[in-house]
C-alpha cells in the first residue's frame, strides 16, 4: 500500500471542500482533496443554480462544481477521486486510508456534506429536477406563480412553506401529524397565509407523471415531468389527488458522518458537532459544510464554512511546526 504526507487533506470536494482547498494552498500548504465521486457533490447534480452570487443568469451546478475544482488545482491544489476507507485522529499526523493508499497529515477538514432524506417513492430519482426538488431556496423561483406541495413537518418544511408562498401561487403543505412539528411562530403566520393548504394526517403515496395513470400514480411509459402527488389519509385511509407543478421533500437530511461516529462528537441526527470556528473536539480536524450543526445549508455557507476551516487549520498548522513559538 503507498503512503503519502500532507500538511492539510480535505475530505469530501463540495463547495465548502474546495474553499478549503483553494484558501490552504495559497497559505502555502500542501493541500489534497479527497473524494469519492466527482467535483461538487449534490451542487453538481442541480441543474441551474440562481442564488450563487457573481452569475447574473445562473449557472449550471456542474458548471460551478468544475470552476470551483479548477481554480484551487490552478494554484497546486491536488485531487484524488477515492473512497475513503478508514480514519484515525487520535494521533499527529492523522491518518486517512483509502483502498490503495494511506495519507497523512498535519491538519484534515471534513467537507462530506448531508444527503437530503427520500421519501423512497416510485419515480423519484427520475423526477428530481423536473418536479421534485429539496431545496426551496434554490429551485423555489423555477415554480413562481405555480401551484406546489411540501411534505414535511418539522422547521425546515414549515419554513420551506413561508418561503414558497411568497413564490407560488398555492402551497399545499403535506404532514403525517394532527399539525406540523415546527415552532409556533412559524405555524401562526402559515395559518394566516392566505395561499396556504394544510393536509395533517397525510402520507404520499405515489406521483403523478407524465404518460402515467392519474387514478394509481402507476407509470404506464417513460414518464417526464411531475404533474401531482397521491396522498393517503392516516386516520380514515382515504386517498386524495392533489394536482401541483412541483413538490418540496422536506423530511430531513442524513449527513455523511458515518466513517467519523466513534472519534467526532456528533449530535443526535448525526451531524458534527462544530461551531462557527469549524472546529470540532479533536484539535487540528474541522468541520466545514452542511455535515457541521449550522442553522443555514447552501453553496455559499458551506463555502464560507471552507476558508475559515482553511484558516483556523493554517494556524493548526503552523501551531504544531512551531510548539515554543
Amino acid at each position: 500500500m503507498q503512503t503519502s504526507e500532507y500538511d492539510i487533506i480535505i475530505i469530501g470536494g463540495g463547495p465548502g471542500g474546495y474553499a478549503a482547498a483553494l484558501y490552504a494552498v495559497r497559505a502555502g500548504l500542501r493541500t489534497l482533496v479527497l473524494e469519492m465521486f466527482s467535483a461538487g457533490g449534490q451542487m453538481a447534480e442541480t441543474d441551474k443554480i440562481d442564488n450563487y452570487p457573481g452569475f447574473d443568469s445562473g449557472i449550471e451546478g456542474f458548471d460551478l462544481a468544475e470552476r470551483m475544482a479548477k481554480g484551487a488545482e490552478n494554484f497546486g491544489a491536488e485531487t484524488v477521486f477515492a473512497e475513503v476507507t478508514s480514519v484515525d485522529f487520535s494521533k499527529t499526523p492523522k491518518i486517512i486510508k483509502t483502498r490503495d493508499t494511506v495519507y497523512s497529515a498535519l491538519a484534515v477538514v471534513i467537507a462530506t456534506g448531508a444527503a437530503p432524506r427520500r421519501l423512497d417513492i416510485e419515480g423519484e430519482e427520475m423526477l428530481r429536477n423536473r418536479g421534485v426538488a429539496y431545496c426551496a431556496s434554490c429551485d423555489g423561483m423555477f415554480y413562481k406563480d405555480k401551484p406546489v406541495a411540501v411534505i414535511g413537518s418539522g422547521n425546515t418544511a414549515a419554513g420551506d412553506a413561508l418561503l414558497l408562498a411568497n413564490i407560488c401561487s398555492k402551497v399545499y403543505f403535506v404532514h403525517r401529524h394532527d399539525a406540523p412539528h415546527a415552532e409556533q411562530t412559524y405555524l401562526e403566520i402559515l395559518k394566516n397565509t392566505p395561499n396556504v393548504e394544510f393536509f395533517p394526517n397525510s402520507e404520499t403515496a405515489s406521483f403523478i407523471y407524465e404518460n402515467s395513470d392519474s387514478n394509481t400514480g402507476t407509470n404506464t411509459s417513460s414518464g417526464k415531468n411531475l404533474k401531482g402527488i397521491i396522498i393517503n389519509d392516516t386516520v380514515s385511509g382515504a386517498s386524495r389527488e392533489i394536482l401541483c407543478d412541483g413538490v418540496f421533500v422536506a423530511v430531513g437530511r442524513i449527513p455523511n458522518t458515518k466513517l467519523f461516529a466513534n472519534q467526532l462528537d456528533l449530535t443526535a441526527q448525526g451531524y458534527i458537532t462544530a461551531e462557527e470556528n469549524t472546529k470540532t473536539n479533536i484539535p487540528g480536524v474541522f468541520a466545514a459544510g452542511d455535515v457541521r450543526t449550522k442553522p443555514v445549508r447552501q453553496i455559499i455557507t458551506a463555502a464560507a464554512d471552507g476558508a475559515v476551516a482553511a484558516k483556523f487549520a493554517e494556524e493548526y498548522i503552523f501551531s504544531a511546526r512551531n510548539p515554543h513559538s
